[in-house]
């Protein structure tokens, strides 16, 4: 099968030649190591049962002879020898040539297992699994640069190819490459359900070595579900639980969600808190999501005939599936998301910022019958912000740049109040 391109690739390309060694983290299975294998000149594979000993044993007499190769020279899940890091850093630093090394890792390293932080030496890259744009089902006419460089550019009448039912599909499938290899609807929903069934079986122990409830791993994944695209507190996640782990204290279901985190499988969003409103009134939470809308399906049991019959449900699902996406697109923008929500329950789903200062204010709405809804959301932020630099002259708040809801419709436009009503699967980087 050809290689399907990557929001990444380019930004890889970037970093190779302002950086000694690049490192690519993210999930299990979002690519990582076939993106990386586009740029290498040799590989170095430490998963390989038939040499890993060999690599390991030689790593604690001299990790350097590892390092021997090619270059770019590939070293795929690094973390298997902790070593290797230090290594790089001290063979850049001796070469003191750009792109020497890409190093790939699908969970973060305890940093008493190194050294160095490689600051300066060693660039960071986050993948994601892939969005609509790189599985090539959204149309992909809408660019969210473009935007930024334009926010008056026209968008109007643009149309989405995907239908709702295609849009749940993609979402329960999930972006997992290995899904775009399968033959079947039924084998591509299967590879999100096989990833639960590792990721509790097996990552969650070997993430550091503790050995971890596969049962409860499973909960506290189907807990989290039931909770994504919300401000649910850990004490209420924590009592669903119970409800069948009886025993479950506070700091056992911690150091679940750090390790789940640590395999970036949990990415939640922090809050965006302006000075539009005394910091009490702003809710500091973070939201929970995963890194992709299939692993709350398949940790709920759900289907895609299950959705179309819950599109309630379904919403918040959509909402796991904007932000994934929405992090590829503005990863060459140095982009960041955040969420707003204050006790008078005003309220944005996204805030994007990107490094040059601007930003974004984004509802996700699925359905047109909620777009007016999401509009005056985004227009009363809005309006708080220009309220506030009235009185603030001296260092007033920035406006926001950009008013998009993302929908799961079909049809682009900008309304007259400047809201620019966007399809999800028109969106590109």
């Amino acid at each position: 099968m050809a290689y399907l391109q990557r929001m990444v690739d380019g930004l890889l390309t970037e970093l190779l030649e302002s950086s000694g060694a690049v490192l690519i983290e993210g999930p299990k299975w979002c690519g990582k190591t076939t993106t990386a294998t586009q740029q290498a000149a040799s590989i170095l594979r430490l998963q390989n049962p038939d040499t890993r000993e060999a690599y390991i044993a030689t790593a604690k007499t001299k990790p350097s002879l590892l390092l021997k190769g090619e270059t770019p020279r590939l070293i795929d899940e690094w973390q298997i020898i902790p070593q290797l890091w230090d290594a790089v850093r001290v063979m850049v630093d001796d070469r003191n040539e750009m792109g020497q090394f890409i190093l790939t890792g699908s969970n973060s390293i305890d940093n008493q297992d190194i050294m160095h932080s490689g600051t300066g030496r060693i660039a960071r890259l986050r993948m994601q699994p892939m969005s609509l744009f790189e599985t090539q089902e959204s149309t992909g006419e809408i660019s969210l640069k473009a935007l930024f460089e334009n926010p008056n550019m026209d968008i109007d009448a643009i149309t989405s190819q995907t239908s709702i039912e295609e849009l749940i599909f993609a979402a329960c499938r999930g972006g997992w490459p290995a899904a775009h290899l399968a033959k079947t609807d039924s084998a591509k929903l299967n590879v999100a359900r096989n990833y639960i069934d590792s990721l509790c079986s097996m990552d969650i122990s070997t993430v550091d070595g503790v050995q971890r409830n596969e049962e409860l791993a499973r909960a506290i994944l189907r807990s989290y579900a039931r909770n994504i695209s919300t401000l649910a507190k850990k004490s209420n996640m924590l009592k669903d639980v119970v409800a069948n782990f009886e025993t479950v204290a506070m700091n056992t279901f911690d150091s679940y969600l750090n390790a789940f985190q640590r395999l970036f499988v949990i990415q939640d969003i922090p809050a965006w808190c302006p000075a539009i409103r005394s910091a009490s009134a702003i809710r500091s939470g973070m939201k929970r999501e995963f890194c992709d809308p299939s692993i709350a399906v398949a940790a709920l049991g759900l289907t895609p005939q299950m959705l179309e019959m819950d599109l309630k449900t379904f919403g918040f699902i959509f909402e796991t599936m904007c932000i994934r996406d929405l992090k590829a697109y503005s990863q060459s923008l140095r982009g960041s998301l955040a969420y707003y929500h204050d006790r008078y329950d005003l309220e944005t789903d996204a805030v994007l910022r990107i490094a040059n200062g601007q930003f974004a204010l984004i509802e996700f709405k699925l359905g047109s019958s909620e777009i007016e809804e999401g509009a005056q959301h985004l227009i009363e932020v809005q309006n708080l912000i220009k309220e506030y630099n009235k009185k603030e002259k001296q260092v007033p708040l920035r406006e926001p740049d950009l008013l998009i809801v993302i929908t799961g419709g079909q049809l682009a436009y900008t309304r007259e109040d400047g809201v620019k009503v966007i399809p999800l699967a028109c969106l590109r980087d």
